[in-house]
Protein backbone atom coordinates (compact mmCIF):
# COMPACT_ATOMS: atom_id res chain seq x y z
CA UNK A 1 0.00 0.00 0.00
CA UNK A 2 1.42 3.46 -0.85
CA UNK A 3 0.63 6.74 0.99
CA UNK A 4 -0.50 9.75 -1.50
CA UNK A 5 -0.79 13.08 0.31
CA UNK A 6 -3.52 15.58 -1.11
CA UNK A 7 -2.16 18.96 -1.55
CA UNK A 8 -5.51 20.76 -1.05
CA UNK A 9 -4.41 23.75 0.58
CA UNK A 10 -5.55 27.47 0.56
CA UNK A 11 -2.71 28.55 -1.67
CA UNK A 12 0.38 27.04 -3.67
CA UNK A 13 2.89 28.61 -1.12
CA UNK A 14 1.20 26.01 1.29
CA UNK A 15 1.20 23.25 -0.55
CA UNK A 16 4.66 23.89 -1.45
CA UNK A 17 5.82 24.16 1.50
CA UNK A 18 4.02 21.19 3.00
CA UNK A 19 6.07 19.16 0.03
CA UNK A 20 9.42 20.52 1.26
CA UNK A 21 8.55 19.31 4.62
CA UNK A 22 7.51 15.86 3.05
CA UNK A 23 10.66 15.71 0.70
CA UNK A 24 12.74 13.37 2.42
CA UNK A 25 9.51 10.73 2.26
CA UNK A 26 8.88 7.98 -0.61
CA UNK A 27 5.49 9.79 -1.34
CA UNK A 28 2.90 10.17 -3.96
CA UNK A 29 1.17 14.08 -4.45
CA UNK A 30 -2.31 14.30 -5.45
CA UNK A 31 -2.99 17.78 -7.13
CA UNK A 32 -6.94 18.34 -7.70
CA UNK A 33 -9.14 20.90 -9.53
CA UNK A 34 -8.04 23.58 -6.69
CA UNK A 35 -4.84 23.78 -6.94
CA UNK A 36 -4.16 22.65 -10.66
CA UNK A 37 -6.96 25.50 -11.93
CA UNK A 38 -4.51 27.85 -9.46
CA UNK A 39 -1.29 27.40 -10.13
CA UNK A 40 -1.57 25.47 -13.29
CA UNK A 41 0.98 22.71 -14.95
CA UNK A 42 4.13 25.22 -12.80
CA UNK A 43 3.77 23.13 -9.73
CA UNK A 44 3.87 20.44 -10.92
CA UNK A 45 7.63 21.08 -11.68
CA UNK A 46 7.91 23.03 -8.54
CA UNK A 47 7.37 19.95 -6.76
CA UNK A 48 9.80 17.81 -9.25
CA UNK A 49 12.09 20.44 -8.23
CA UNK A 50 11.55 19.84 -4.06
CA UNK A 51 12.15 15.58 -4.50
CA UNK A 52 12.35 14.73 -8.53
CA UNK A 53 11.33 10.88 -6.84
CA UNK A 54 8.09 12.59 -5.84
CA UNK A 55 5.24 11.02 -7.75
CA UNK A 56 2.13 13.18 -9.03
CA UNK A 57 -1.09 12.49 -9.53
CA UNK A 58 -3.32 14.71 -11.16
CA UNK A 59 -7.16 14.41 -10.06
CA UNK A 60 -8.94 15.56 -12.58
CA UNK A 61 -11.24 13.47 -13.19
CA UNK A 62 -11.94 13.94 -17.20
CA UNK A 63 -15.57 13.21 -18.30
CA UNK A 64 -16.30 14.33 -22.06
CA UNK A 65 -16.64 12.76 -25.33
CA UNK A 66 -14.07 10.09 -26.39
CA UNK A 67 -11.81 12.36 -28.46
CA UNK A 68 -11.69 15.33 -26.25
CA UNK A 69 -10.78 13.14 -23.22
CA UNK A 70 -8.30 11.51 -25.44
CA UNK A 71 -6.88 14.84 -26.42
CA UNK A 72 -6.58 15.86 -22.76
CA UNK A 73 -4.78 12.78 -22.19
CA UNK A 74 -2.36 13.30 -24.38
CA UNK A 75 -1.91 17.19 -22.92
CA UNK A 76 -1.64 15.28 -19.65
CA UNK A 77 1.01 12.81 -20.11
CA UNK A 78 2.94 15.23 -21.99
CA UNK A 79 3.37 17.32 -18.39
CA UNK A 80 4.89 14.11 -17.22
CA UNK A 81 2.77 13.29 -14.21
CA UNK A 82 2.68 9.60 -12.95
CA UNK A 83 -0.85 9.05 -13.11
CA UNK A 84 -4.94 10.67 -13.86
CA UNK A 85 -8.03 9.87 -13.85
CA UNK A 86 -11.11 9.79 -15.48
CA UNK A 87 -15.09 9.07 -14.89
CA UNK A 88 -15.91 5.40 -15.58
CA UNK A 89 -19.41 6.85 -16.19
CA UNK A 90 -18.07 8.91 -19.36
CA UNK A 91 -18.21 4.90 -20.96
CA UNK A 92 -16.34 2.31 -22.22
CA UNK A 93 -15.69 3.73 -25.75
CA UNK A 94 -14.36 7.06 -23.98
CA UNK A 95 -11.97 5.01 -21.59
CA UNK A 96 -11.22 2.47 -24.75
CA UNK A 97 -10.55 5.91 -26.99
CA UNK A 98 -8.11 7.48 -24.43
CA UNK A 99 -6.08 4.42 -23.79
CA UNK A 100 -5.86 3.61 -27.78
CA UNK A 101 -4.63 7.29 -27.53
CA UNK A 102 -1.95 6.81 -24.84
CA UNK A 103 -0.63 3.90 -26.67
CA UNK A 104 1.20 6.58 -29.30
CA UNK A 105 3.46 7.52 -26.23
CA UNK A 106 6.21 6.57 -24.78
CA UNK A 107 5.95 5.70 -21.22
CA UNK A 108 2.09 6.59 -20.55
CA UNK A 109 0.99 7.48 -16.94
CA UNK A 110 -1.15 5.52 -15.20
CA UNK A 111 -4.59 6.10 -15.66
CA UNK A 112 -7.79 5.26 -13.18
CA UNK A 113 -11.23 5.71 -13.13
CA UNK A 114 -13.55 7.05 -10.84
CA UNK A 115 -16.56 4.69 -9.99
CA UNK A 116 -18.51 5.94 -6.91
CA UNK A 117 -17.21 9.41 -5.26
CA UNK A 118 -16.52 8.99 -1.18
CA UNK A 119 -19.10 12.10 -0.75
CA UNK A 120 -21.96 10.13 -2.17
CA UNK A 121 -23.94 8.07 0.75
CA UNK A 122 -26.77 4.87 -0.77
CA UNK A 123 -29.85 7.48 -1.21
CA UNK A 124 -27.94 10.06 -2.99
CA UNK A 125 -26.09 7.97 -5.19
CA UNK A 126 -29.29 5.73 -6.29
CA UNK A 127 -31.27 9.38 -6.91
CA UNK A 128 -28.50 9.01 -9.91
CA UNK A 129 -27.57 5.79 -10.90
CA UNK A 130 -30.60 4.28 -9.43
CA UNK A 131 -28.29 1.34 -8.07
CA UNK A 132 -26.31 0.61 -4.97
CA UNK A 133 -23.06 2.04 -4.96
CA UNK A 134 -21.29 -2.13 -4.46
CA UNK A 135 -23.31 -3.16 -7.48
CA UNK A 136 -22.35 0.21 -9.90
CA UNK A 137 -18.57 0.07 -8.57
CA UNK A 138 -18.29 -3.25 -9.54
CA UNK A 139 -19.73 -2.76 -13.00
CA UNK A 140 -17.79 0.45 -13.54
CA UNK A 141 -14.54 -0.89 -12.76
CA UNK A 142 -15.50 -4.53 -15.17
CA UNK A 143 -15.78 -1.47 -17.67
CA UNK A 144 -12.90 0.42 -16.98
CA UNK A 145 -10.93 -3.39 -16.54
CA UNK A 146 -11.88 -4.48 -20.19
CA UNK A 147 -11.13 -0.91 -21.51
CA UNK A 148 -7.50 -1.29 -20.88
CA UNK A 149 -7.09 1.27 -17.48
CA UNK A 150 -4.97 0.38 -14.62
CA UNK A 151 -7.44 0.90 -11.77
CA UNK A 152 -10.07 2.75 -9.85
CA UNK A 153 -10.49 5.27 -8.09
CA UNK A 154 -13.16 3.78 -5.03
CA UNK A 155 -13.75 3.77 -1.11
CA UNK A 156 -11.64 1.14 0.65
CA UNK A 157 -15.27 -0.41 1.23
CA UNK A 158 -15.30 -1.51 -2.63
CA UNK A 159 -11.70 -2.63 -3.65
CA UNK A 160 -11.42 -6.20 -2.51
CA UNK A 161 -14.72 -6.96 -4.46
CA UNK A 162 -13.65 -4.86 -7.29
CA UNK A 163 -10.22 -6.86 -7.43
CA UNK A 164 -12.21 -10.51 -7.08
CA UNK A 165 -14.56 -9.06 -10.28
CA UNK A 166 -11.43 -8.23 -12.41
CA UNK A 167 -7.96 -8.54 -11.24
CA UNK A 168 -5.79 -8.32 -8.14
CA UNK A 169 -3.58 -6.16 -9.68
CA UNK A 170 -5.80 -4.31 -10.76
CA UNK A 171 -5.15 -0.76 -8.75
CA UNK A 172 -7.76 0.33 -6.23
CA UNK A 173 -6.75 3.98 -5.02
CA UNK A 174 -9.54 4.97 -2.06
CA UNK A 175 -9.89 8.97 -1.09
CA UNK A 176 -11.97 9.53 2.38
CA UNK A 177 -8.98 8.04 4.52
CA UNK A 178 -9.30 9.01 7.73
CA UNK A 179 -6.18 7.12 8.72
CA UNK A 180 -6.56 7.60 13.05
CA UNK A 181 -10.21 7.98 12.99
CA UNK A 182 -10.55 11.67 12.40
CA UNK A 183 -13.80 13.67 11.36
CA UNK A 184 -15.38 12.98 8.32
CA UNK A 185 -15.89 16.31 7.50
CA UNK A 186 -17.51 16.13 3.75
CA UNK A 187 -16.76 12.52 2.99
CA UNK A 188 -19.66 9.84 3.28
CA UNK A 189 -17.83 6.62 3.17
CA UNK A 190 -14.23 6.73 4.76
CA UNK A 191 -12.69 4.62 6.25
CA UNK A 192 -9.54 3.69 8.79
CA UNK A 193 -6.09 2.42 7.67
CA UNK A 194 -7.07 -0.78 9.03
CA UNK A 195 -9.70 -1.29 6.86
CA UNK A 196 -8.18 -0.14 3.79
CA UNK A 197 -5.85 -2.92 4.49
CA UNK A 198 -8.07 -5.80 4.72
CA UNK A 199 -10.08 -3.89 1.73
CA UNK A 200 -6.80 -4.74 -0.33
CA UNK A 201 -6.29 -1.08 -1.30
CA UNK A 202 -3.23 -0.34 -3.41
CA UNK A 203 -3.27 3.55 -2.81
CA UNK A 204 -4.89 5.48 0.08
CA UNK A 205 -4.74 9.46 -0.17
CA UNK A 206 -4.92 11.58 3.03
CA UNK A 207 -5.18 15.41 3.01
CA UNK A 208 -6.87 17.16 6.04
CA UNK A 209 -5.14 14.80 8.58
CA UNK A 210 -1.78 15.84 7.42
CA UNK A 211 -2.17 19.55 6.65
CA UNK A 212 -3.92 20.03 9.19
CA UNK A 213 -1.52 19.36 11.65
CA UNK A 214 1.48 21.07 13.14
CA UNK A 215 3.95 18.28 12.48
CA UNK A 216 2.96 16.96 9.03
CA UNK A 217 6.24 14.81 9.21
CA UNK A 218 5.36 13.11 11.96
CA UNK A 219 1.82 12.54 11.04
CA UNK A 220 3.07 10.92 7.74
CA UNK A 221 5.72 8.95 9.57
CA UNK A 222 3.45 7.32 11.39
CA UNK A 223 0.97 6.86 8.65
CA UNK A 224 4.09 5.05 6.93
CA UNK A 225 4.80 3.13 9.59
CA UNK A 226 0.97 1.88 9.90
CA UNK A 227 1.17 0.23 6.19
Amino acid sequence: MKLCVALDMATKKQNLNLAKKLKEYDIWLKIGFRSYIRDTNIILQELKNINENFKIFLDLKLHDIPNTMADAACEIASLGVDMFNVHASSGKVAMQTVMQRLKQIKNPPLVLAVTALTSFDQKGFYEIYHEDIQTKAIKFAKDSYESGLDGVVCSAYESKAIKENTDKNFITLSPGIRPFGEDKDDQKRVATIDLAKKELVDFIVVGRAIYNSNEPQKVVQKIIESL
